[in-house]
């Protein structure tokens, strides 16, 4: 989700929910404290330099059980965050505490904005040697390759 997908969205809401992957809430009283410019410059494993933008917010909860963040309230925080960060209309990235600090891509569906599991992946897999997909087989195939190959009564061994 970019940053005008999440504006949009706030406009419309009365409250913020997000939804982890497993199906939970993060509970209602967390707070939003960073938002962020994250710019990424690497290199990938076949050698050709990258660069990558995201926009971070980061989710913390604390004991204070009244907290609620308004949506309204959150979409000053973007404001305040474009107008000092000069931020552009990236994707926007979430880190919840789990574990460890867990980084989230955000999408939204039916009112709930939700943290969806991030993946590392090869970016090179041409260079790399990596298939880009698996073969395909056909079971009854399988079954006459099988058929037609040496056996202890054909004489060939």
């Amino acid at each position: 989700m970019k940053l005008s997908e999440i504006k949009t969205q706030l406009k419309e809401l009365e409250t913020i929910e997000f939804k982890l992957p497993n199906g939970n809430l993060v509970p209602r009283h967390f707070h939003v404290t960073e938002v962020g410019k994250i710019s990424k410059t690497f290199i990938d494993c076949g050698g050709k330099l990258r660069q990558e933008s995201v926009i971070n917010f980061q989710l913390w909860e604390a004991n204070d059980y009244d907290h609620r963040l308004h949506p309204e309230k959150l979409l000053n925080i973007i404001n305040l965050s474009e107008e000092k960060l000069g931020l552009k209309d990236v994707e926007i990235e979430v880190e919840y505490q789990s574990e460890t600090i867990g980084k989230y891509d955000l999408g939204y569906s039916e009112g709930s904005f939700l943290l969806l599991s991030k993946q590392t992946d090869c970016l090179a897999k041409d260079n790399c040697g990596v298939p880009t997909s698996k073969p395909k087989l056909k079971l009854s195939e399988l079954q006459n390759q099988t058929a037609n190959c040496c056996t202890p009564e054909s004489g060939c061994c």
